[in-house]
C-alpha cells in the first residue's frame, strides 16, 4: 500500500490543502485529483501538491499518471524514500520493471530497514526472473520484519527455482503466522502435488477452499486432480466456479471425455460462435479430434493443420563439435540444486521442477536467448499463415515453463499436449545412438492421445528425429510422445511453452 506524504516548508496552506487532503483520505480519489490539479497550477514547486496527486492517480488506477506526479514531486524533494517506494509501485503497475527496481533500491539506499521496499524489491526481480536476487531480497525483508506476506512471497520464488522443500518451509510458515492465508494454503498445495503427494496437496486445496469457497486457483486445482481421476462429472463443477485461464476447455475435456458428445459440441459451438478469436491451443485439440472422429469440419482455426506448423532446426553453440554450451548445459542439469518433479506419463526418467530458464545459471540463461532467436525465425518461416497461431503470435517472448526430462532405457513420455501453452518445443542435449530401430528415442506427434474416446482408428503421426543441438517447436495443440529406446544411453532435452498475454507471476492477497 502507498505511504501517505509527509507535510514539507513547500507548501500552499494548510486551509488550501484540507479538501485535497480530506478527499485522498476518504478514498475521493477522483476529487483529491481535480482539487490538486487546480492547486499545483498555483504552487508548481509544491512537493505535498505533486505527491497527493500522484497518490490520487494511483488510486484511480491512471498509473502512468502517477509516475509523472511522482517524478515531479522527486524533483523537487529527491531524498524521500515514502516517494521512491510510491513511484516504484506506479512503475510495477505498468510493467517498467527495471525502473521500478532502481526505485526500490534507491528507497532502500536511503531507509535501509524498509522491509516493504525490500519485499516490493523481490517482486519485480522476480518478474524479471531474477530469482536468485528475488530470494536475497524476500529474505532480506523476513529479517527485518517477520509477516506471513513475506514468507508467501519468498515461497513462489523458491519454487520457481524448483527449490520444493524450501517452498513448503515458507508457504507453512506464512500458514502458521495467518492461518486464513487461502493463497498460502493454495500454493504449499501445488508443490505438494509437484512433488506427488496427492493426498497432501488435495487437503490444501479444500483448506483453501474452506477459507474461500470462490478461490479460483484451488477450485482449478481441485477440478484438474477429479479429472485426473476420471472423475469428470464433479471435475466439470470445480472448472465452471474457478472461471480461471483455460477453464473452459478443462470442462470441455471433461464432457469430451465422458462421451457426453452432445454437450461437448453444444458448448463448442457456443464458445465459437461468441469468441472471435481462436486463441485456445488446448481447445484447438479438442475441436480436431472431434472432427477427426466425426468426420466433420473442425470450425476452429488456431492451427487446423498443425502437422504444416512443426519446425526443426540446428542451433549452431550447441552442435558444434566439442561446445562449451552444451557442455555446461549438461553439468548444470546433472549437478545444479534443482529438485525433481513427478510427472504421472514420464516412465524410466526424471523431470526437473520450477522454470530452468528463470535460473541464475549463464548456460540456462544463454540458451533461453537461444530459444528465443528461434521463436522468432519460427514466426518468420510461417508469416503471413491464415491461423490465430500465426497472427496473434506472441509478442513479448516469455517463457510460462521449462524443464529438463532425463530417460534412460525403455524411457518414454506417453501422447500428451501442453495445455497452458501456444508454441511448445524441445531442445535436445544428448541422444541414444545405439538403435535397433531408427524411429527409438524420436519425437512424435499427432492428433490423438490422452486415451481421447476413439470412433477409429485414422488419426495421422508424424515424426521428427531430432540430432544433439536440434530445437524442435510445435503448436501446443498437437499430441506429442517421446518413442521408447533400449540402448544403455540417456536421452537428455529441456522442453518449455511459450503463451502470449496473461500475467504468469504470483500476485498475493490476505
Amino acid at each position: 500500500m502507498a505511504k501517505q506524504p509527509q507535510t514539507s516548508m513547500q507548501q500552499p496552506s494548510q486551509l488550501e490543502l484540507q479538501a485535497a487532503l480530506m478527499h485522498l483520505n476518504a478514498g475521493k480519489f477522483a476529487e483529491a485529483e481535480s482539487a490538486a490539479k487546480k492547486l499545483v497550477v498555483r504552487y508548481p514547486n509544491a512537493f505535498i501538491l505533486h505527491h497527493v496527486l500522484g497518490l490520487a492517480q494511483d488510486g484511480l488506477a491512471k498509473y502512468s499518471d502517477a509516475v509523472v506526479s511522482y517524478t515531479k514531486a522527486l524533483a523537487i524533494q529527491p531524498n524521500t524514500p515514502d516517494l521512491q517506494f510510491n513511484l516504484g509501485i506506479a512503475l510495477s503497475n505498468i510493467g517498467r520493471f527495471a525502473e521500478a527496481e532502481n526505485s526500490y533500491r534507491k528507497a532502500i539506499t536511503l531507509q535501509p530497514q524498509f522491509f516493504e521496499a525490500h519485499g516490493n524489491l523481490g517482486t519485480v526481480l522476480q518478474k524479471q526472473g531474477k530469482l536468485e536476487e528475488a530470494v536475497a531480497s524476500y529474505s532480506k525483508a523476513l529479517s527485518i520484519n517477520e509477516d506471513p506476506r513475506g514468507h508467501f512471497n519468498l515461497g513462489t520464488a523458491l519454487r520457481d527455482e524448483g527449490k520444493l522443500d524450501e517452498a513448503i518451509v515458507h508457504f507453512k510458515q506464512a500458514i502458521r503466522l495467518f492461518p486464513n492465508y487461502a493463497d498460502a494454503h493454495n500454493y504449499l498445495g501445488e508443490c505438494l502435488r509437484d512433488q506427488g503427494n496427492m493426498e497432501e496437496a488435495i487437503k490444501s486445496y479444500l483448506d483453501t477452499l474452506q477459507l474461500n469457497p470462490s478461490h479460483a486457483g484451488a477450485n482449478y486445482n481441485m477440478g484438474e486432480f477429479l479429472y485426473l481421476a476420471k472423475r469428470f462429472d464433479e471435475a466439470v463443477t470445480y472448472f465452471e466456479k474457478s472461471q480461471l485461464d483455460d477453464w473452459q476447455e478443462r470442462s470441455l475435456y471433461c464432457l469430451y471425455k465422458a462421451e457426453r458428445f452432445e454437450d461437448f459440441k453444444t458448448k463448442l459451438d457456443t464458445i465459437v460462435r461468441t469468441h472471435k478469436k481462436h486463441n485456445a491451443p488446448f481447445l484447438a485439440t479438442l475441436s480436431t479430434h472431434y472432427s477427426t472422429n466425426f468426420g466433420v469440419e473442425d470450425e476452429y482455426n488456431f492451427c487446423k493443420n498443425g502437422f504444416d506448423y512443426v519446425y526443426q532446426n540446428s542451433i549452431s553453440e550447441l552442435a558444434a563439435p566439442n561446445s562449451e554450451l552444451l557442455a555446461a548445459l549438461l553439468e548444470n542439469v546433472s549437478n545444479a540444486d534443482i529438485q525433481e518433479r513427478k510427472q504421472g506419463m514420464l516412465v524410466n526418467g526424471t523431470q526437473s521442477a520450477g522454470n530452468l530458464f528463470k535460473r541464475p545459471e549463464p548456460a540456462f540463461r544463454k540458451l533461453a536467448e537461444l530459444v528465443k532467436q528461434e521463436f522468432i525465425n519460427y514466426k518468420n518461416r510461417f508469416a503471413g499463415s491464415n491461423c490465430e497461431l500465426i497472427e496473434s503470435f506472441p509478442q513479448e517472448l516469455e517463457f510460462t515453463s521449462s524443464w529438463y526430462v532425463k530417460m534412460r532405457r525403455g524411457g518414454y513420455v506417453d501422447r500428451h499436449i501442453h495445455e497452458v501453452g501456444w508454441i511448445s518445443g524441445a531442445v535436445y542435449l544428448a541422444m541414444p545412438t545405439d538403435l535397433k530401430d531408427p524411429t527409438e528415442g524420436c519425437f512424435e506427434y499427432g492428433l490423438h492421445g490422452d486415451n481421447y474416446p476413439q470412433k477409429h482408428s485414422n488419426f495421422p503421426v508424424g515424426i521428427a528425429k531430432p540430432n544433439v543441438g536440434d530445437i524442435v517447436l510445435f503448436p501446443s495443440s498437437l499430441f506429442h510422445r517421446t518413442i521408447p529406446f533400449n540402448s544403455n544411453e540417456e536421452r537428455i532435452c529441456i522442453a518449455f511453452d511459450l503463451k502470449p498475454d496473461g500475467d504468469i507471476f504470483i500476485k498475493s492477497n490476505y
